[in-house]
């Protein structure tokens, strides 16, 4: 028998200890044996469900879900049916509704969905400050002119009446206080963003932006991004933007001892509803990443009185813990007629030229949402982007004939199906680092490094990246970069990984990813850094800093960290690369889907090499991640209720 990850002996752990602490409530209430093992069980599969990203499990689901949870009481039968669990669970005495969940352990909708009450309540808080966010600025016939000079000076409508779907976006800022931006890399977001803030602070030069996203990373990205995109503006409109962006752990402030590990669900953070982050705009890429926790943390923690600009991909993986809220969000871009009407007015255009397309399902959060379908880095016929497009469209035999089809530069098909990477898998990944090699070789021979050598070495390693689809495994994480690290080691020393004989874990060009929040060091969950000798030649880990600084901390007081040749494509979120070696296991697995491989792909600009069994592949493209939630339930409820 395959042995389990820790991971997974976690999570039943945790599973079987909510079960047994409902089983002893219920009994404690005076429920009979059958509820009290319906609860039980019902407990398990949920906290199970949310080990998988789930913030809730359907009643209809329950049975599939339990059919492997033997009752302890032998006398004790579950329910079959969805009505059946809906019973059994009443009977418990541990269930509160939606509309009185109480101080109950566990709440049950309407529809039939089951949570956790600490899942019911972030999701209810969330819509509560979603809905606030949501409403619409008061009209101002004045403002609304000076509005649409600017926005006909910074975009460029198409010709024929077209709608400019970036200049809308930026039209609808400036109209409401909550706008969620869906789109993928290469759609023009950042563009859009510059020319919002360009907008807005022409009219308020003293607004305060807030530029944030949820690692090191994508914030280091975002901030780049804008400034390469902000040329066009006037110089003294160019200084008013901001120069740097934060993470969302550092936005909120973590307070010492509560980082957290890499999740952020139960971290203590300074700011919340009570002491609200000094801001009027908040600026938030790559949301998609965000979990039901922490964005009800982060939005309670903005002002009322702020703007919220949320930046993501709907069809990118959802956050690493429960939830899937950027996606629920971007469900539904449909706007109403008095929302057309004044964007038109804004934009200059025809109300009949703005035709948002069909939600993918219908949502309770309107004239809020704008989608971008055009691709500025790559057209749909293109190798990447008709990739990209079939994995989305769930179409296998389309992306084996598009991988297998000869003569592109930008894609290659290892078609690798062995239990560990083959030869050509692994040489294509030592060979992606080439660059990375000959800068580490190079400032070896030079003088003491600066601020401009290690950000010519950051930008060598940032330009290629082997991502993974699990951790463990041959060909997991773990595992390739302990074969990358014996390799590029011994290719920096010019030896070969056999007579390289230095086994110590340390080594100049080693690369790090933290993957714990230390505050007192300024490094959080997803910053990078790596390791060169300073000018005393003591080996030091180098961190990009938010002030365009760089920071040198000994390996020694790194929080939990490990080398990063590979990552999994969870944390490649946020960042993008030159060229990426997708490589995925060698027999299906549950995290396997064609969510995780659009994200995978797209992190390339320029070329994509996927490693993988025609089986495999195929089986990843037909499945699909979809989560469960109830956000937009929630949002419905509150706006039926009058909240």
């Amino acid at each position: 028998m395959t042995p389990q990850s820790p991971a997974i002996d976690m999570a039943q752990a945790l599973a079987r200890g909510l079960a047994a602490h409902l089983r002893r409530w219920a009994a404690e209430r005076g429920a009979t044996v059958e509820a009290s093992e319906a609860a039980a069980a019902a407990g398990r599969a949920l906290s199970l469900a949310m080990g998988d990203g789930h913030v809730c499990v359907w009643l209809a689901d329950l049975p599939a879900l339990t059919a492997d949870a033997a009752a302890v009481e032998a006398a004790a039968t579950l329910p079959a049916t969805a009505d059946a669990w809906r019973t059994a669970l009443h009977a418990s005495r541990l269930v509160g509704s939606a509309a009185a969940p109480d101080n109950q352990p566990l709440v049950l909708d309407d529809d039939g969905r089951l949570y956790l009450h600490r899942s019911f309540d972030l999701e209810q808080r969330l819509a509560h400050r979603l809905l606030q966010a949501a409403a619409p600025l008061p009209a101002d016939p004045a403002a609304d002119a000076l509005a649409a000079a600017r926005l006909a000076t910074l975009f460029q409508p198409p010709a024929g009446g077209d709608a400019d779907w970036q200049m809308l976006a930026a039209a609808l800022a400036m109209q409401r206080r909550l706008t969620v931006v869906s789109g993928g890399p290469g759609t023009g977001k950042t563009t859009t963003v510059v020319n919002l803030l360009a907008c807005l602070l022409a009219a308020e030069p003293r607004t305060r932006v807030v530029l944030a996203a949820p690692t090191g990373k994508a914030a280091a990205r975002l901030a780049e991004a804008l400034r390469d995109r902000a040329a066009h503006l006037d110089p003294a409109l160019r200084e008013r933007l901001p120069t740097s962006a934060t993470t969302v752990h550092r936005l909120l402030g973590v307070r010492p001892g509560h980082g957290g590990a890499a999740g952020a669900g139960e971290a203590a953070f300074r700011h919340d509803a009570a002491n609200p982050l000094p801001l009027d705009l908040l600026v938030l890429d790559e949301a998609s990443m965000l979990d039901l926790a922490l964005a009800t943390r982060l939005l309670e923690a903005v002002p009322p009185t702020a703007r919220v600009v949320l930046l993501g991909d709907k069809d990118q993986l959802a956050a690493v813990e429960a939830g899937a809220v950027f996606a629920e969000l971007s469900a539904d871009p449909s706007l109403g007629t008095a929302t057309i009407g004044r964007l038109a007015a804004l934009c200059g255009l025809p109300a009949d030229a703005i035709r948002p397309p069909a939600p993918t399902q219908p949502g309770a959060l309107h004239d809020s949402v704008v989608w971008f379908q055009r691709n500025y880095r790559f057209a749909r016929d293109s190798g990447i982007g008709r990739l990209a497009a079939e994995t989305l469209g769930g179409d296998s035999a389309a992306v084996l004939a598009t991988l297998r089809a000869p003569g592109s530069d930008e894609l290659a098909w290892l078609a690798d199906a062995g239990a560990r990477p083959a030869a050509a898998t692994l040489a294509a990944a030592t060979d992606g680092y080439a660059a990375y090699v000959d800068a580490c070789r190079a400032l070896a021979a030079a003088a003491a490094p600066d601020a401009a050598s290690m950000a010519a070495l950051h930008a060598a390693f940032g330009r290629f990246r082997v991502l993974c689809a699990l951790r463990g495994g041959p060909r997991g994480v773990e595992a390739v970069n302990e074969v990358l690290s014996r390799r590029l080691r011994a290719a920096m020393a010019g030896a070969t990984p056999d007579t390289q004989g230095d086994r110590q874990p340390w080594f100049a060009g080693r690369p790090v990813m933290v993957l714990r929040n230390d505050p007192g060091l300024r490094l959080f969950n997803g910053d990078i850094g790596l390791a060169w000798p300073g000018a005393d030649g003591a080996l030091q880990v180098w961190f990009p800093g938010a002030d365009g600084h760089w920071r040198a901390v000994p390996p020694a007081r790194l929080p939990a960290h490990e080398t990063t040749w590979a990552m999994t494509v969870h944390k490649s979120q946020g960042s993008e690369f030159d060229a990426v070696l997708l490589l995925l296991p060698a027999q299906h697995s549950r995290v396997l889907s064609r969510e995780l491989l659009y994200t995978g792909i797209t992190r390339a600009r320029r070329r994509v090499l996927l490693a993988a069994g025609a089986d495999v592949l195929a089986g990843a493209v037909r499945a699909s991640s979809q989560r469960h939630a109830g956000l937009q339930a929630r949002l419905r409820d509150i706006q039926q209720a009058g909240g």
